[in-house]
């Protein structure tokens, strides 16, 4: 069965780092492009960043552009975010995703068939 689990989330101080990863078993990760999300304290969910499984082609949402870096090694089956420069406004639980159809790439909070479990990113002094 499909699993996506993910992990590295914590507490960081502002201004700090964290890299998360997004551990992907039961398909063959390489066909499919992948997305993370993110959900904050009484908000709704929010797109974060999405990779092609071909190309690779990156995409982020405006709030983290130039901050965060979404990559993933398709021989270890593994999706990642590298989070810099991370706000109080980066506080949320993440969420890595797997899109439905192999050759798109959603840009959404929907249209997903698998989600990992989350991980907590706290940002705070």
């Amino acid at each position: 069965q499909v699993q996506l689990v993910e992990s590295g989330g914590g507490l960081v101080q502002p201004g700090g780092s964290l890299r998360l990863s997004c551990a992907a078993s039961g398909f063959t990760f390489s066909r499919y492009s992948m997305s993370w999300l993110r959900q904050a304290p009484g908000k709704g969910l929010e797109w974060v960043s999405a990779i092609h499984n071909i190309d690779a082609t990156t995409a982020y949402a405006d709030s983290v552009k130039g901050r965060f870096t979404i990559s993933r090694d398709n021989a270890k089956n593994t999706l990642y975010l590298q989070m810099n420069s991370l706000s109080s406004a980066d506080t949320a639980v993440y969420y890595c995703a797997k899109n439905p159809t192999r050759g798109t790439m959603l840009r959404s909070t929907v249209g997903y068939d698998y989600w990992g479990q989350g991980t907590q990113v706290t940002v705070s002094s």
